[in-house]
């Protein structure tokens, strides 16, 4: 049985770069209150682009994220996402986003966030990842409804930036 496990191995898993999207988030990010299932906070999607070695575009506006907020056990920040998005590309094909994850936010770099005044939060002092699915009835695009794949996000001042990795 082990040997048949070994011959059997899946191949170490790889990624390449599939493109940078930037969400604009039009009157930023509001709180919706701490209800029995978490603390619900939204963004509205005002916009934004996307580039990319194979897709490039602009991101519609009338998305939005619905992220819900709670604390470790360990008294850490942690957030979940479930966004949605229409990008449409340079020649006109229309692809549906959507995406969940996960972020680990320190108090004080939350703090930071929340001061317009504050200057821009090192990546590195923060966690934002997300698992977008595509979807488009584009014959040009349609290898992005197979595609499995993972995102970096960074905050800037208009909204988020997500580095977009194709799974191999």
């Amino acid at each position: 049985m082990e040997q048949e496990n070994i011959a059997g191995a899946a191949a170490p898993l790889a990624s390449r770069p599939l493109c940078t999207v930037e969400f604009e988030v039009g009157g930023g990010i509001f709180g919706i209150g701490a209800s029995p299932f978490g603390e619900q906070r939204i963004g509205y999607i005002s916009g934004g682009r996307f580039f990319g070695p194979r897709i490039n575009g602009i991101v519609l506006p009338g998305g939005g994220n619905w992220s819900r907020g709670g604390r470790l056990g360990s008294g850490e920040a942690v957030g979940t996402f479930d966004a949605r998005a229409v990008w449409q590309t340079d020649d006109g094909a229309l692809i549906s986003l959507s995406y969940t994850g996960r972020t680990m936010v320190p108090d004080d770099v939350r703090a930071l966030f929340a001061d317009p005044a504050a200057p821009p939060v090192d990546a590195s002092r923060y966690y934002l990842r997300i698992a977008p699915v595509f979807e488009t009835a584009s014959p040009k695009y349609d290898w992005l409804n197979g595609l499995l794949a993972v995102g970096v996000g960074t905050r800037t001042d208009f909204g988020v930036r997500h580095q977009i990795h194709e799974i191999l």
